[in-house]
């Protein structure tokens, strides 16, 4: 892999087979972030949007304790005096925020609460260890949980989303049930974890980014659109995305795979 050298918060890499991977690395504050992290994850998104060899990302956390506890409470976030200037970290850290539609792979270890939720709600296709926990603090440090839950919400449902919004540090989500909600996809053992997010990358990323990016922007726009409205936004991205999706696969056959089962 070939790594960034500027960022102080987090690592940047990229590798022959089109994955870029950022880690977040702060371990030591359980990778929770200040206002740095936030402006450094912004620009790693800036560089997988701009890479036309970055096909899909690998989004990690350094350390086993924790994926990422939120924001740093023992750091002012800082805001601009100007009030209508003001951000929600949320805006720097969320890769769909961002407009990036490269497809990302998220592997959580340890705790994952409140901010942190910012990066699995965001995220394409979320893994996690037998050991990952997932719950939304800010209840029980009196701040009301306004922003996550719209995104945990489009993941999990209204109910689930209500009882972690209102159970605080109380109640905790394990792996076992974030798999039968879907909040992830699969439970991998700790050290195979960031090999297996890997490989789920770059099986996505060997494919024609055309394909995958138009994918992507299209189920995620459809949210927001009434059924009939984003099924003619749909067919507008199946228009500007195949020819040149087929037209890559037509000069370079995929490899053929076996599909893994699990």
């Amino acid at each position: 892999m070939s790594e960034h050298p500027a960022f102080a918060t987090i690592l940047y890499e990229t590798s022959p087979d089109r994955v870029a991977t950022i880690t977040l690395n702060r371990p030591e504050v359980l990778n929770s972030f200040d206002r740095q992290m936030c402006e450094e994850v912004r620009t790693a998104w800036k560089l997988v949007k701009d890479d036309p060899e970055v096909h899909a990302v690998v989004l990690r956390a350094a350390g086993d304790r924790a994926f990422c506890a939120g924001l740093d409470t023992k750091k002012p976030y800082g805001q601009p005096d100007d009030i209508w200037n003001h951000e929600d970290p949320g805006e720097l850290l969320s890769p769909k925020w961002q407009q990036v539609w490269k497809p990302v792979v998220c592997a959580v270890q340890g705790i994952c609460t409140a901010g942190a939720l910012y990066f699995v709600n965001e995220s394409d296709i979320v893994i996690c260890a037998p050991e990952a926990t997932f719950f939304d603090s800010h209840v029980t440090f009196g701040m009301v949980s306004a922003l996550e839950p719209v995104g945990l919400m489009r993941k999990v449902g209204l109910a689930h989303t209500l009882r972690m919004a209102l159970s605080g540090n109380d109640e905790r989500v394990s792996a076992e049930t974030a798999l039968q909600i879907g909040l992830v996809t699969e439970v991998v053992e700790r050290e195979a974890l960031w090999d297996r997010a890997h490989e789920i990358a770059a099986g996505i990323a060997a494919k024609p980014s055309a394909a995958t990016q138009g994918t992507v922007r299209a189920i995620w726009e459809s949210l927001d659109r009434p059924y009939r409205a984003a099924m003619e936004q749909g067919l507008l991205y199946t228009r500007v995305g195949n020819p040149i999706g087929m037209a890559e696969v037509a000069e370079r056959p995929l490899p053929r795979t076996t599909p893994r089962i699990r």
